[in-house]
């Protein structure tokens, strides 16, 4: 890959430029580092600037404060304090070594030093331990721009030394090379899969946002390929797909891979553009054929009820990995769904519809759309005679959105008649009854069983 990587593409925010004028004019040291360099070298958006000083934090804090830049001090003890500017933050911060790693994610001791090789030098991988000056031009000890030239995801200094002391680390190279398109270097690789274990020191939160990161960038289809045994210890549930034969005449592919290809499936069936939610439904869709597995006596394999406990599954290691309830609730329904029978009628549309927003109030259209994308990628990622379900699945697309432009009644404040209507018509008390006779009326509409039409409706109430 070779890129021929000269300079940044573009020049420092201005917020940031008065904060490292700041510094500067007050007789410190000061570097644009981390994330902004790299993706300016790129050419690719980025939002965060942080800047590294020989400045102590006190210091930083103070010259800041005295040229009108607000300052929070938001991680003193790594030497962190961060100033807004025009509403942006930027955080600054010193010079600094660290020592060893106890807990795997936090250095023992942090020292500050009056030079930023040596900072740069615990830095987690090449692409991320640059520094860049308007005039001084890159500051690059690592040979980060040669790895982005290449492609490379690449520790520094020794990776098993680096993954130990923050096992992080290995989850954010995967998430990397996920979001770069890069591959992992041979060294680097070898340490991924050794010090991956050290993931269970690492709260489940801090493994929940990496994860989430690395199923947003679209490619953990690659992920699963060749990482599973980072990815395994970060999702245990995950392990048992690892080639379990599925024993199914509609099945070309041991379960893991099967899984690959419908994360793969529906980037290609979005254009690259697939919700979060969808992205997580396809790793997750079948994360219970392994547990709900039975052969029959001619040796074929079955799943009965995999979708339920699948959704049972992914709702309770999502939550183990605090993931947001608004991504958990809508994911849990698509994996409960993925096997629920469509076709292209608008009792069929209606009543998945009704699904979907009972589970995720509002979100209904959206996840209905999902629902036939994921199984879009289902059908194209078994036997070639079940991957032509996938062109069937368009009629039923365009039947959803017939049925979607026609004004769907799929909810109760749909109908044509409401709770008033209800007690007026049938002298019920006010309460829960109420509502359970028009759930029957959404449902006999639904079905097709009535018109959604007020005097039909309220005629139905009488008989």
């Amino acid at each position: 890959m070779a890129r021929a990587l000269r300079d940044v593409a573009y020049g420092v925010p201005d917020y940031a430029l008065s904060v490292l004028r700041a510094l500067e004019a007050a007789g410190f040291e000061a570097w644009v580092v981390g994330g902004w360099v790299r993706d300016a070298l790129l050419g690719a958006p980025c939002h965060d600037v942080d800047i590294t000083t020989s400045a102590h934090w006190r210091d930083a804090e103070r010259v800041l404060d005295s040229c009108g830049i607000a300052v929070r001090e938001t991680g003193t003890a790594h030497g962190t304090v961060t100033a807004i500017v025009g509403g942006k933050p930027v955080e600054v911060t010193t010079y600094r070594v660290e020592s060893s790693y106890t807990d795997h994610r936090h250095p023992d001791d942090v020292v500050f030093v009056d030079d930023v090789r040596e900072d740069l030098k615990r830095r987690d991988f090449t692409i991320n331990a640059m520094a860049y000056h308007p005039e001084r031009g890159l500051l690059d000890p690592h040979g980060g721009r040669d790895d982005l030239d290449l492609g490379l995801i690449r520790a520094v200094g020794d990776p098993r030394l680096r993954f130990s002391e923050d096992a992080l680390r290995v989850l954010r190279a995967v998430r990397f090379a996920c979001r770069l398109g890069f591959d992992v270097e041979p060294r680097t690789q070898e340490a991924l899969a050794r010090c991956a274990d050290g993931l269970e020191d690492i709260a489940n939160e801090r493994i929940g946002q990496e994860l989430d990161g690395i199923v947003c960038t679209g490619a953990v289809a690659w992920a699963l390929a060749h990482e599973m045994p980072v990815l395994g210890v970060a999702v245990p549930e995950l392990k048992p797909l690892v080639a379990f034969d599925q024993r199914s005449p509609y099945h070309a592919y041991d379960v893991l891979e099967h899984t690959m290809r419908v994360c793969r499936a529906v980037e290609e069936f979005t254009g690259g553009n697939a919700s979060r939610e969808l992205r997580w439904a396809a790793l997750m869709h079948d994360v219970a054929k392994p547990i709900t597995f039975t052969q029959d006596e001619t040796g074929r394999g079955h799943f009965f009820d995999h979708p339920k406990v699948g959704a049972r599954v992914c709702e309770l290691l999502m939550r183990r990995l605090a993931l947001p309830h608004d991504l958990i609730i809508p994911v849990r329904s698509l994996v409960r769904l993925h096997d629920h029978v469509v076709s292209p009628t608008s009792r069929s549309m209606r009543r998945t519809l009704m699904k979907f927003d009972k589970a995720c109030p509002g979100r209904a259209p959206r996840l209905a759309f999902d629902l036939l994308d994921l199984k879009r990628a289902d059908a194209v990622s078994k036997v070639d005679w079940v991957a032509g379900y996938a062109i069937e699945l368009d009629g039923i697309e365009l039947a959803l959105r017939r049925e979607l432009e026609r004004g769907a009644t799929y909810r109760m404040g749909d109908l044509a008649v409401n709770g008033s209507d209800v007690i007026s018509a049938t002298g019920i008390k006010p309460g829960p009854g109420v509502g359970l006779i028009l759930q029957g009326l959404l449902s006999a509409v639904v079905n097709g069983d009535l018109p959604n039409e007020r005097e039909e409706l309220l005629r139905s109430l009488q008989i």
